[in-house]
């Protein structure tokens, strides 16, 4: 790998893996979980908005695309975003972290359901059922201390509409023209969604902390990494690319532990090495797929469910 592109890849794993940080700071200085969804989109559009206009590169014109990007917003960007600020309330930072990191394990079970993946071998299923009792593991049900709560859920949620989305993307958005301008779209759809939400914001008392988070959270958490992500993805493949995800919950793990004072029990961690060791087993098809189809360079809307990174929290 190129010296710049492990640069973007560490700065990738930090601002993705960071993001579940300043949700928990911007809740817990004052902003509700629909203030922080609508911003965040809002932001991250902007900064999207700028480096497709750099890149010179339009926005969709036709009302078919638009209408594909209004669905892909809602399940990869509305939803999610707000069910991860709603989960966040009552789960750690860290936790948060880990639990995003089952969406590929809900994007092989959708793609079965579906049918178009028929590549379910031994590995691949070992892996899902490593990964799903990797995650028992760390809600740890038999236990009053254990996580098992409705934040929890809708953690478990976010990840899981994750999934639904690159289902969806994968077969109605593969155009792989100016894909800053696509994504600022979609973002743009996704804030509209959002504001749907406005009546149930609540007042905003936010302090300083809690307009940096949010900040942080929409320009660097959402609008840059998109960038940062194209940019991996053009200069060394997807398979390499998707290699960040498994750094997600490290850095959120970490980043809780040392500047929020999360504790991290040893049944976590352990639950989090199973989750990550099913993921790499159910991507073991693919993998080797594109090792043979070389590192070519497609949108991020190209890459299978089981291919896509993992998204910003």
């Amino acid at each position: 790998m190129q010296p710049a592109s492990t640069l973007r890849m560490a700065a990738l794993a930090l601002l993705w893996g960071s993001g579940f940080l300043w949700i928990k700071l911007a809740l817990d200085h004052g902003l509700s979980p629909a203030q922080i969804t609508i911003t965040r989109c809002a932001l991250g559009t902007l900064v999207l908005l700028a480096l497709a206009r750099a890149a010179g590169q339009r926005l969709p014109r036709d009302r078919a695309t638009w209408g594909r990007l209004a669905v892909a917003a809602l399940f990869c960007n509305a939803v999610p975003f707000a069910l991860f600020s709603v989960g966040e309330q009552t789960v750690d930072s860290g936790i948060a972290g880990v639990l995003n990191a089952t969406t590929p394990l809900w994007s092989l079970l959708i793609g079965i359901a579906l049918g178009t993946d028929r590549g379910l071998g031994r590995a691949r299923l070992t892996g899902l059922l490593l990964g799903f009792a990797g995650t028992v593991l760390i809600f740890a049900p038999w236990q009053r201390s254990g996580l098992a709560s409705w934040g929890a859920l809708a953690l478990l949620a976010a990840a899981a509409s994750y999934a639904v989305a690159f289902a969806y993307m994968a077969r109605k958005l593969t155009s792989g023209q100016a894909p800053l301008a696509v994504s600022a779209a979609q973002l743009m759809a996704a804030t509209a969604w959002t504001t749907l939400a406005l009546p149930a914001a609540g007042p905003v008392h936010p302090d300083l902390t809690a307009l940096l988070a949010v900040t942080a959270l929409g320009v660097l958490g959402t609008g840059v990494t998109f960038y940062l992500n194209y940019r991996l993805i053009a200069d060394e493949g997807p398979t390499s690319a998707a290699t960040v995800g498994y750094l997600l919950p490290v850095v959120s793990v970490t980043l809780g532990a040392v500047l929020l004072d999360e504790r991290v029990g040893l049944r976590v961690v352990a639950g989090m090495a199973v989750v990550l060791a099913g993921v790499a087993l159910t991507r073991h098809r693919s993998a080797k797929a594109f090792r043979g189809a070389g590192n070519r360079a497609p949108s991020p809307h190209r890459l299978s469910a089981d291919e896509h990174p993992a998204q910003a929290p």
